[in-house]
């Protein structure tokens, strides 16, 4: 039983260590932000084993021009007058390893209104 659990450590150790991330890039979900909410900002990794990591506040500093950041979120004030927004992702493990985007802030209505709890009840009846 311990030669199988030291086995298991070793292969979990040196699989971690084969996903090294290489390079990471911006995939956001949407082409613009919301003012006074929470924008997740999703920043991919690519490891040198070829595979894609999402990765999180863990991994990656977070900087921007403008709002600040609650993990991968970035809040804008409500108040907020300009256009768009630079973020910055910087690997932590590697900081030579970072991207930069401008992201436009949403001008336009809202046009889907939120239903209520009872409206969502009354047409599951």
């Amino acid at each position: 039983m311990k030669i199988f659990l030291l086995s298991f450590f070793i292969a979990v150790a040196s699989s971690a260590y084969a996903q090294k991330v290489d390079s990471i890039y911006f995939n956001l979900y949407t082409d613009s932000l919301k003012k006074g909410v929470h924008n997740y900002i999703n920043v991919d990794g690519k490891c040198s084993n070829g595979q894609w990591l999402p990765l999180t506040q863990k991994e990656i500093q977070f900087s921007c021009s403008a709002g600040r950041f609650e993990g991968n979120d970035l809040i804008l004030d409500t108040g907020f007058g300009e256009k768009s927004v630079r973020v910055k992702a910087v690997l932590k493990d590697n900081p030579v390893i970072q991207k930069e985007i401008t992201i436009y802030i949403k001008t336009g209505p809202d046009k889907e209104k939120v239903k209520t709890m009872e409206e969502v009840m009354r047409k599951k009846a």
